[in-house]
């Protein structure tokens, strides 16, 4: 899995770049606050995340700070909601913005974003809310060896066949409900159990 990806901004839309790193143009889907944050022809680094769309069509996606990606990946684990539509909410709404409406329970801001219905805004609501710290959010806590853990047990599962965001979601709630988990067969023995 690629944590970030740095290099000169060559090309860049309200709704993707492409970043020149290492002799290789890479085409990163963004939201309109991580665009807004970037200039062209400047270097830049981005902390990416991918979706399969299918499973031959992997989209790529950049974020401009880890708490974005983590609001992104969050978003993602929530049933009916995929990448464009939390691209949408981040476009729409500041990511501080959304961290208040999931606290405060306020479906109609969520609604206020094209696309997500009032039954999605609740369900996003009912997932997310208490799980997104705003100082510290849960998956940037982990230290660097649980972040290996936790690589290689999604690796693992979406190899077995199940949808990267269920599988991201089962492992948050082992790590949760038991902290620090000490070995990748343990964890992926766990996160089966919410599967």
């Amino acid at each position: 899995m690629i944590d970030y990806i740095e290099g000169l901004l060559v090309e860049k839309t309200p709704t993707y770049v492409v970043i020149a790193c290492g002799g290789v143009g890479y085409v990163m889907n963004i939201s309109l606050n991580t665009s807004s944050k970037l200039q062209p022809g400047a270097n830049c680094k981005l902390f990416t995340e991918h979706v399969f769309v299918r499973e031959d069509m992997p989209r790529f996606y950049g974020f401009h700070d880890r708490e974005e990606r983590f609001l992104f990946r969050s978003l993602i684990s929530v049933s009916g909601v995929g990448g464009n539509s939390a691209m949408l909410m981040l476009s729409s709404l500041s990511a501080d913005d959304i961290q208040r409406a999931i606290a405060g329970g306020d479906v109609m801001l969520l609604k206020s974003v094209k696309g997500i219905g009032e039954k999605t805004a609740q369900r996003i609501i009912v997932d997310l809310k208490g799980k997104l710290g705003k100082s510290e959010p849960f998956a940037e806590k982990m230290a660097v060896s649980d972040n290996k853990t936790r690589n290689e047990a999604l690796s693992a599962l979406v190899m077995l066949g199940f949808v990267k965001a269920a599988a991201e979601k089962a492992v948050n709630q082992v790590y949760k409900a038991e902290g620090n988990v000490i070995s990748v067969e343990y964890l992926i023995k766990q996160a089966l159990k919410y599967l």
